[in-house]
């Protein structure tokens, strides 16, 4: 599979989770309404069976056995999928279906546009010799401040359609999106939209890697899990030929590295596996390097097992790949 139908294949999949994630509570497969007081899943009722006891028709062991049956075990066994997955794979989910991440790629290439940086908080990016930036699929633009006319409210649509999406979440869709469509939301279904479209927009504008990086648990357990197995798939840089990377500052100018301009949380992929506690696996780094390197192949590839044993054996005796 080549670089461009990797992340092809990867948008699409995206796509797919980011709807799933909108729909999920229109048709039952999966939320909990406060309403009713149990969850659904897939599109049946999902109780803890525990009102027999409550109401005194069922002993306390047998109340026991449906708690442990129908909670403990379901989290325990999605845990220990998920972080199995995580183990051998690393922040898969996040790069490749976490609605959250999707969001800050899509502004992310907007702020590029309008100021030249992946956020507000990013260094001024290396410029080539005509004065433009370079981009990962080797074309070149010139930032344009005009589009934050189009960066700002696609935050703001995106904290909109997050706020209402996760008040689906805990109370029934219908009801929600027919009192938005008619203009008659209750009081208190207009106090969550409003503060989650506040609090959802400022950090989609301001904080979006950083959440992922710093504040986000599903991240933090996927990046213990993956950091605990020397084996896994990681992205595996071919030291031998690191003058190659020479590339990147004939083209995008001194200092540029396409690898790191176009890494969604800020890292750097040339650098050992501890410093990249937080990659997503999202293989930018490498279809931006095969951008570059378009006759000799990608510097950067995915590899796991001894392959990947190997790589961080040769990055821990050369410290960084640079």
């Amino acid at each position: 599979m080549t670089s461009a139908e990797r992340q092809s294949q990867r948008l699409l999949w995206q796509l797919g989770f980011f709807v799933l994630f909108i729909l999920a509570p229109v048709f039952d497969l999966f939320r909990f309404d406060l309403t009713q007081g149990h969850a659904w899943l897939l599109g049946m009722p999902w109780r803890l069976g525990l009102d027999g006891f409550l109401a005194g028709r069922i002993p306390p062991l047998e109340a026991g056995i449906a708690l442990i049956l129908r909670l403990f075990l379901p989290i325990l066994g999605g845990g220990a999928l998920f972080i199995f997955a995580a183990w051998r794979w690393g922040r898969l989910y996040c790069g490749w279906l976490c609605p959250h991440f999707s969001v800050v790629e899509a502004i992310n290439n907007l702020m590029r546009r309008a100021s030249g940086k992946q956020s507000v908080w990013g260094k001024a990016p290396p410029l080539a010799a005509n004065g433009l930036l370079r981009q990962a699929n080797g074309t070149f633009l010139k930032p344009d401040k005009r589009w934050w006319l189009a960066t700002v409210p696609t935050a703001l649509a995106f904290g909109f359609i997050w706020a209402v999406v996760l008040l689906t979440y805990l109370m029934p869709p219908l009801q929600i999106y027919s009192h938005l469509f008619h203009g008659a939301l209750a009081r208190n279904e207009a106090l969550f939209i409003g503060a989650g479209t506040v609090v959802l927009t400022l950090e989609f504008l301001f904080a979006r890697h950083l959440f992922c990086r710093y504040a986000c648990a599903v991240g933090l357990f996927q990046s213990l899990a993956w950091m605990a197995n020397r084996g896994a798939m990681v992205i595996g840089f071919e030291r031998k030929r690191a003058a190659d990377c020479t590339a990147c500052r004939e083209e995008g100018g001194n200092g540029y590295y396409a690898c790191e301009q176009v890494c969604p949380m800020h890292l750097k992929p040339r650098s050992v596996k501890q410093a990249m506690f937080t990659c997503t696996q999202c293989a930018q780094c490498v279809s931006a390097c095969d951008g570059v390197q378009t006759a000799k192949g990608s510097l950067l590839n995915w590899v796991e097992g001894e392959a990947a044993r190997q790589n961080e054996a040769t990055m821990s005796l050369t410290g960084k790949r640079d």
